[in-house]
């Protein structure tokens, strides 16, 4: 049985990794540890049923927690947890630095002592910077950093540590990057989600600037199929970018899913753009599709009509969510089944 450690496993990307595990990887046992903050969800697990899966809660800058829960024999730590949202950092960078830096180092360390097969830095093309958008350039794994939110540099400061774990201590790692993500149970102060949300209750719907800002989208699972062959196949110490070559300027996005849902574009609402507003992002997979042999199965189309009926049909977490009474369904809901640390 292969045993895997998976970190921010309730958030959006980490509980859809898993239940690709638990569907495709009959052989392997995780445990699913997450801090369970904002964004941490457990309607994400809600209908797991399986005794391969082992949720506890947990905070990986913590070091007792981490190694109180990390087996003996573990394989691997694939580390999806992470303080995500730009507009967070710019209001306030402190919970990046701890969990996306720190945090970092803290399961490197405890990958070191263990003496973990292997481990998976799952990052972000953000680290890169913006790409001018009168050209035809794309971001490759030799791409400088240039991080423009304090989002960017902690992920980017993330990887160099893991980077230097492997040049310096001899761990094997693997770290990936990836556009936008997008899919069902995505937490809705992301863009489509929100987008997607607002438009079905008719709010109006905040565009930054002139909305041509263009970013490389993938279909969340097919982000987890990145990362779950970059753990099984990809090469010690490398970087695979992970994306579907797929770039829409953000007013395209809104335009696609206002008429997909038979909304009027009247709800659209132009707000003073954010600060350090990267204008482009496109990534060139090219080096994942080799090696790998890994290639997006959904296309933009299929993958957004997926993510359509996902919240069409399951309004209730769209509320519990949006109105901030998950905290308390979670504690209700839960509070018994959650082991603590």
């Amino acid at each position: 049985m292969t045993k895997l450690f998976i970190t921010g496993g309730a958030g959006f990307i980490g509980s859809a990794f898993v239940r690709l595990l638990l569907n495709e990887r009959p052989d392997v046992e995780l445990i699913n540890f997450d801090a369970l903050t904002y964004a941490g969800n457990l309607d994400n697990l809600a209908d797991l049923e399986s005794k391969r899966h082992h949720f506890v809660r947990g905070d990986i800058v913590v070091r007792e927690d981490v190694l109180a829960n990390l087996p003996q024999d573990c394989d691997a730590i694939i580390n999806f947890a992470a303080e995500s949202h730009v507009d967070r950092s710019i209001a306030s960078a402190g919970e990046f630095l701890r969990t996306n830096i720190i945090g970092t180092q803290v399961l490197l360390d405890a990958a070191r002592e263990r003496n973990v097969r292997r481990f998976v830095q799952v990052s972000t093309d953000e680290v890169m910077g913006s790409l001018p958008e009168d050209d035809l350039s794309y971001f490759t794994e030799d791409s400088p950093f240039a991080p423009n939110s304090p989002y960017a540099a902690s992920k980017a400061a993330a990887e160099h540590f893991v980077r230097a774990a492997h040049h310096t201590f001899g761990v094997d790692t693997v770290i990936t990057r990836c556009g936008n993500n997008y899919g069902p149970r995505q937490f809705p102060e992301k863009f489509l989600p929100l987008t997607i949300s607002n438009a079905m209750h008719n709010d109006t719907i905040p565009i930054y600037g002139d909305g041509l800002n263009v970013r490389d989208w993938i279909y969340v699972d097919d982000h987890c199929r990145g990362i779950l062959a970059a753990l099984e196949k990809g090469k010690s110490g490398s970087v695979y970018n992970l994306g579907a070559r797929n770039e829409r300027k953000n007013l395209e996005v809104v335009h696609s899913l206002l008429d997909t849902l038979g909304k009027p574009r009247t709800l659209l609402n132009f707000v003073k753009d954010r600060p350090g507003h990267d204008r482009r992002y496109a990534i060139d997979p090219s080096l994942a599709e080799t090696e790998l042999d890994w290639r997006p199965l959904e296309s933009w189309e299929s993958g957004l009509a997926k993510t359509i009926d996902w919240y069409q049909q399951n309004p209730t977490w769209i509320e519990r969510t949006r109105s901030g009474a998950y905290q308390d369904y979670y504690k209700n809901q839960y509070g018994v089944e959650v082991r603590t640390t």
